[in-house]
């Protein structure tokens, strides 16, 4: 096969790493070679605002829409992305349906002088751009303010160490993969702070009737991951979720059976609604939206304006 496969990416240090391991995956799975699979980078429209929340110029979908349009216009033939970035319902036309090996989903705290968060002092001030962690902290401290923080991780460090902010929080997988371990003050379990929906999880895109791409995707599909993934948004489809709906979502396989754990807020974040079910892992999309459903009742719309 000598034709050329064209990988779609964030232009940012870390798509780029995760964009890196996709290559890696098909070429360890078919026989291409590395100059039949090339990587292109593509700035978006996320990547360009860093001084707003995204849901005020868009939502989620600001990381992955010029993707997408390049995926549609047949500029690429797979698009990376990190699937806590993907708006849960799927584009017209594309197909989200291959998911790596889950990483770590767990959440991090990074202080300046290496507090845990109950060390923290009164009014300590914790960037983080989502509506999600600001309400899962606050749940836990009470006495804590939360500051807006945008920008890539090298980006966020900084402003922490300019003294802007007490603390930042992060995902594990990205201080990994960046190799900033050392950083990490306190590792958060997911019992403590649920996380985002596809956290960790790097899912791999293509038009859905790609003939050529469909089934050298399907080679490096995951399946343990593509269950959790399934069940995690189909929350999220359920919620109609946004980036100002704060929601986390995490499902773990056992044998079997697909444990599916979730948590609203409502748009204050003063009231939380919580909900837990297993089922069998043929029933992960379902779960997915019975959970779902039960939080949306729970909640009685509270999430939504």
């Amino acid at each position: 096969m000598n034709e050329k496969i064209i990988i779609g990416s964030r232009a940012s240090k870390l798509a780029l790493i995760y964009a890196q391991i996709a290559k890696d995956k098909i070429l360890q799975n078919t026989d291409l070679n590395e100059e039949n699979v090339i990587i292109k980078k593509i700035t978006t429209k996320g990547d360009q605002a860093q001084n707003v929340r995204l849901s005020e110029i868009g939502g989620k979908g600001l990381f992955s829409s010029n993707i997408e349009h390049e995926l549609q216009e047949k500029k690429i033939d797979i698009a990376v992305h990190a699937l806590k970035d993907l708006p849960a319902i799927e584009t017209k036309g594309l197909l989200v349906n291959t998911f790596l090996k889950r990483n770590d989903p767990r959440e991090i705290l990074i202080t300046t002088n290496k507090k845990k968060l109950k060390d923290l002092k009164s009014n300590a001030i914790i960037g983080t751009s989502s509506f999600r962690r600001e309400f899962q902290i606050k749940n836990i401290r009470t006495d804590v303010k939360c500051k807006l923080i945008r920008g890539n991780v090298d980006t966020r460090v900084k402003k922490l160490n300019d003294g802007l902010y007490d603390a930042i929080i992060l995902s594990y997988v990205g201080i990994k993969y960046l190799k900033l371990e050392n950083l990490i003050s306190e590792i958060f379990s997911v019992k403590d702070i649920i996380p985002s929906s596809g956290q960790g999880i790097i899912s791999l895109q293509c038009r859905e009737n790609d003939c050529k791409i469909i089934p050298i995707l399907k080679k490096i599909n995951h399946n343990e991951t593509y269950l959790r993934a399934n069940a995690e948004r189909g929350v999220l489809k359920v919620l109609e979720g946004d980036c100002e709906t704060a929601v986390g979502a995490h499902a773990v396989v056992n044998g079997d059976k697909i444990t599916l754990e979730a948590e609203l807020f409502s748009l204050d974040g003063t009231s939380r609604f919580y909900e837990k079910k297993t089922s069998k892992i043929e029933n992960a999309k379902d779960l997915g939206k019975e959970v779902g459903q039960l939080l949306k009742i729970k909640s009685n719309n509270a999430y939504k304006k």
